[in-house]
C-alpha cells in the first residue's frame, strides 16, 4: 500500500486530525499523540493492511509498521494531521468478517492474543510510577536521534572498511568527517530535545548544552583541573538542558511579561551556563567514565557471565519499563568509544524468543491458527521485532516466554564470552536488533570478524531457545488443549496472516522498546 494511503486510511482510525496532537517516528513505530484515546478504533486500527500491531500507552500509541515504511507514512500522516482529512480518509473501511466466537475452539492465536493485551496492559499499569515516567522521558530525548546515528554509524563503517582496506583514503576522510559530524554535535542535539520534552524552550537547551562542546571550555578551570571539550558528553548535556529547563520556567513565573522576552533568556543560558561549566561537566565527566570504565570491566572480567545475566534479563527489564535507563548509557558508550558493547549482547533476548517460537510451531503441528502467527510473525522477529512474538505467543503462555528468555540467555553468554577472550563485538548505534544489526556491527578484529561472533551469538540464541522450549516450554496438559485441529481466528485478507489467522498483538524494535518500545 502506497504511505500516502496508508496514512489516510490510518487517519479516521485514529479519530481524525483534529485528535492528533502529535505525530513522531522511530525506527519501526509511529507514535502518535492524541486528545481522546475512546475515538481510536483499536480493532480497526490492528487490522488494517500495513500495521504490524499497536502498542497503547494512555493518550500515547505507537503503531508499528515497519522500518521503511514508517518514515514515509509519518510525515504524510503529519501533513493530513495539519491540512484536513483527504478524501479517502472519510470513506468508511472494508468490512471484515468477524472473528469466530472464541468458545467454539477454545484455545486460538485469537484467544492467546487477546491474553497477551491482556498482559501488556497490566504490565503498563504496573510501569505508570514517578520514576519509570521519568525514563520514559528520558528516552523521548534520544529516541528522535536514533536515525542520525543510524546513518552516521553505518557511514563510519564504510569508512573504516576502506580504511582497513587502504583504499580510496580521500573518500575515506569524507566519510568520516561526514559520520563524525553529527557526533561532535550529540550534545546540543540531546539540550534541545532534553528542553522540549521537559518544557523548555528547545534553542535554550540547545544553547546551554553547547557550552559543553564549545573549544574554548579547555580555557576554564573545574574542581582544579582544565575541562576538556566534550567533557561530560550526552549525560551532560541531559542535565545542563534539565536545569535550563527548570531555571527557564521560574523566570518566566516571575519576570514581567515585557521584559520576559530579554530577561527569562538571558538569565536562562547566564545561570545554567555557568553551573555547567562549573559543576556538571565535570560531574557528568566523572558519571561517563565510571560508565565506560564499567562496561570494559564487565566483559573482560566477566564476559560470559555478564552475558548471560544481560542476555536473559532483557525482556523482564523491558517489561518493568526499566531498559529505558540503558539508552544514556548506550549513547555515552558511542560517542567515547565509537560503539556499544551492550547492544549486541541484549540483542540475543529477541534470537530467544524466534527460537521458543519455531518450537511451539514444531510441538503444535495441529493447531493452524497459532502456527499461522508465528509465521507471519517470525519475519519481524529475526529483524528485532520482538513484540508479536512475546504478546502473540510466548508470554500468553508462559513457560515459552521463560525458556525464550533463558535461550536469549545462552546467546548473551556466549558473545560475553568471545568478548572476555578478545573478541569484543559493539554497534555503532541503537536501535536495530537481529539481523538488522549486522551493517552497524564494529569488532577489535574487525567487521568480518564482529559480523561472525554476532551472528554465531544469533544461532546459539535461536538453538539454545528451541531446544528448551521443544523440551520444557509446553506441559503435557498445554499440548493436550492446544494441539488440536483448528483453524478459527481466520480473517480473510487479513495482512498479517496470509492464509487467514488471528492478527498479530504488536510489535516493537529491541533498541526502540523502546522500544518499550525502546
Amino acid at each position: 500500500m502506497p504511505p500516502d494511503s496508508l496514512a489516510a486510511r490510518l487517519l479516521p482510525l485514529l479519530g481524525g486530525p483534529a485528535n492528533l496532537t502529535s505525530v513522531t517516528n522511530c525506527m519501526t513505530r509511529l507514535r502518535v499523540t492524541v486528545r481522546d484515546a475512546s475515538a481510536v478504533r483499536r480493532e480497526e486500527l490492528r487490522a488494517l493492511p500495513g500495521v504490524l500491531g499497536v502498542v497503547e500507552d494512555g493518550t500515547a500509541l505507537q503503531v508499528v509498521l515497519g522500518p521503511g515504511r514508517v518514515a514515509k507514512v509519518a510525515p504524510e500522516l503529519a501533513r493530513y494531521a495539519e491540512r484536513g482529512e483527504p478524501a479517502e480518509a472519510r470513506e468508511s473501511p472494508e468490512p471484515r468478517e468477524p472473528l469466530e466466537a472464541a468458545s467454539a475452539e477454545p484455545v486460538t492465536a485469537a484467544a492467546l492474543a487477546e491474553r497477551g493485551a491482556a498482559i501488556r496492559a497490566e504490565h503498563k499499569a504496573r510501569n505508570a510510577t514517578p520514576v519509570k515516567l521519568f525514563l520514559r522521558r528520558i528516552a523521548q530525548v534520544f529516541v528522535p536521534l536514533i536515525p542520525a546515528l543510524i546513518g552516521c554509524g553505518i557511514v563510519a563503517g564504510l569508512a573504516g572498511l576502506l580504511t582497513n582496506l587502504h583504499r580510496l583514503p580521500a573518500l575515506a576522510t569524507a566519510l568520516a568527517a561526514c559520520a563524525s559530524g553529527f557526533m561532535s554535535l550529540i550534545a546540543v542535539f540531546v539540550g534541545h530535545n532534553t528542553a522540549k520534552e521537559f518544557g523548555g524552550t528547545p534553542v535554550l537547551g540547545g544553547a546551554v548544552a553547547a557550552v559543553i562542546v564549545f573549544p574554548g571550555v579547555d580555557r576554564v578551570t573545574a574542581f582544579g583541573e582544565r575541562l576538556v571539550p566534550g567533557q561530560g558528553g550526552v549525560l551532560g548535556a541531559l542535565a545542563a538542558a534539565l536545569l535550563a529547563a527548570h531555571v527557564e520556567r521560574r523566570c518566566r513565573r516571575r519576570v514581567p511579561e515585557a521584559l520576559d522576552v530579554l530577561v527569562t533568556p538571558t538569565v536562562t543560558v547566564l545561570v545554567a551556563g555557568l553551573v555547567t561549566l562549573y559543576g556538571l561537566m565535570y560531574a557528568a565527566g566523572v558519571v561517563a567514565a565510571a560508565v565506560g570504565h564499567f562496561a570494559d570491566r564487565l566483559l573482560t572480567g566477566g564476559g560470559a557471565a555478564a552475558g548471560f545475566v544481560l542476555g536473559g534479563l532483557f525482556l523482564p527489564l523491558v517489561m518493568l519499563g526499566l531498559h529505558q535507563a540503558l539508552i544514556p548509557i548506550h549513547t555515552t558508550l558511542i560517542q567515547q568509544q565509537g560503539h556499544t558493547v551492550l547492544l549486541p549482547i541484549l540483542a540475543m533476548a529477541g534470537a530467544g524468543q524466534v527460537g521458543a517460537a519455531l518450537a511451539v510451531y514444531a510441538r503444535l503441528p495441529h493447531n493452524g491458527s497459532v502456527r499461522r502467527t508465528i509465521r507471519s510473525a517470525l519475519p519481524a522477529g529475526l529483524l528485532g521485532i520482538g513484540e508479536p512474538l512475546i504478546y502473540g505467543v510466548s508470554l500468553p503462555l508462559g513457560r515459552p516466554f521463560v525458556t525464550a528468555c533463558v535461550g536469549g540467555a545462552f546467546g548473551g553468554g556466549f558473545v560475553g564470552l568471545l568478548a572476555q577472550l578478545g573478541d569484543r563485538v559493539g554497534s555503532t548505534a541503537i536501535g536495530p536488533s537481529g539481523w538488522a544489526l549486522f551493517p552497524l556491527l564494529r569488532g577489535s578484529h574487525g567487521l568480518g570478524r564482529a559480523a561472525a561472533v554476532y551472528g554465531a551469538g544469533l544461532l546459539v540464541g535461536y538453538a539454545a531457545g528451541f531446544v528448551l522450549t521443544y523440551a520444557f516450554g509446553l506441559s503435557r496438559q498445554s499440548l493436550r488443549e492446544l494441539n488440536t485441529a483448528t483453524d478459527t481466528g481466520r480473517t480473510k485478507g487479513h495482512p498479517h496472516t496470509p492464509e487467514g489467522g488471528t492478527p498479530l498483538a504488536g510489535g516493537t524494535a529491541l533498541g526502540c522498546v523502546q522500544r518499550q518500545d525502546k
